[in-house]
């Protein structure tokens, strides 16, 4: 899949390699937090899982996943309309995936999905839009959706509040780094939208993501141990980090 254009000329796979790269520029060791990801996922699914895309954007996690696992089945589930476009257009075809618009605060965004259960439910740089209280009850709701030694996992920026000296370090050689590949031609999440909106097919998606969030959602960064004690907390049995680097976390929690 990802390989068709529509009657207008919009290319899914260009829109949908641009927003990797985009995203790279302010990750550049993304791929390897979604290879460990997926290395849990077989750990405690195995091959054919049947997995909740949350706040999955254009698809990156499903297309990962089939890469991966060509078996596996997924729901993507997100509220922005232009990158839900760009994710059913690169899709398209595909029966594995169904994508459901819902605005994961709302208490009953959980009755739009295909599947009453899920072996895994997956995220990655998408819930810090949430603050930690709307966050605490959407780790209540998966709870209730993860079935019994399935998985939860969420990748995100989980800077640790006690170490103030290493992050200001950290940041700074991080955006020293991104304003050089910026100046190199790289877009930023603005310059990507401004693109976006150029596109015949995109242009009103995005006009209407902009009316719905805005520049960019408002949200908290709590750190890693916020979220495994929060899911422990949501009914989880377990829960830590699995994986992280000098900004980021991803935690890992088993029902």
């Amino acid at each position: 899949m990802g390989t068709e254009t529509t009657s207008t000329g919009t290319d899914w796979r260009a829109w949908q390699e641009s927003w990797d790269r985009q995203q790279e520029w302010y990750m550049p060791d993304r791929e390897e937090r979604f290879r460990v990801m997926l290395d849990m996922v077989e750990a405690f699914t195995g091959p054919a899982p049947r997995v909740l895309d949350l706040a999955c954007g254009t698809g990156s996690i499903t297309k990962r996943l089939f890469d991966r696992f060509p078996d596996a089945v997924s729901t993507g589930v997100d509220l922005d309309p232009a990158l839900l476009a760009i994710a059913e257009g690169y899709f398209a075809g595909d029966r594995r995936v169904t994508f459901v618009r819902a605005d994961l605060t709302d208490p009953h965004w959980t009755s739009a999905l295909p599947y009453d259960t899920y072996d895994a439910v997956l995220t990655a740089t998408a819930l810090h839009w949430l603050h930690t209280e709307p966050l605490a009850t959407l780790y209540g709701q998966l709870g209730g959706l993860v079935r019994e030694g399935g998985v939860l996992m969420n990748a995100d920026h989980m800077p640790d509040p006690a170490t103030p000296r290493i992050n200001a370090a950290e940041r700074a050689h991080r955006h020293a780094v991104m304003d050089r590949a910026r100046a190199a031609g790289a877009l930023d999440w603005a310059a990507w939208l401004e693109l976006a909106a150029q596109d015949p097919v995109l242009a009103a998606p995005t006009a209407e993501r902009f009316a719905i969030y805005g520049e960019h959602a408002d949200g908290d960064t709590p750190p890693p141990e916020w979220h495994a004690s929060t899911l422990r907390a949501a009914g989880f049995a377990e829960a830590r980090t699995v994986w992280s680097s000098p900004s980021d976390a991803l935690v890992l929690a088993v029902k």
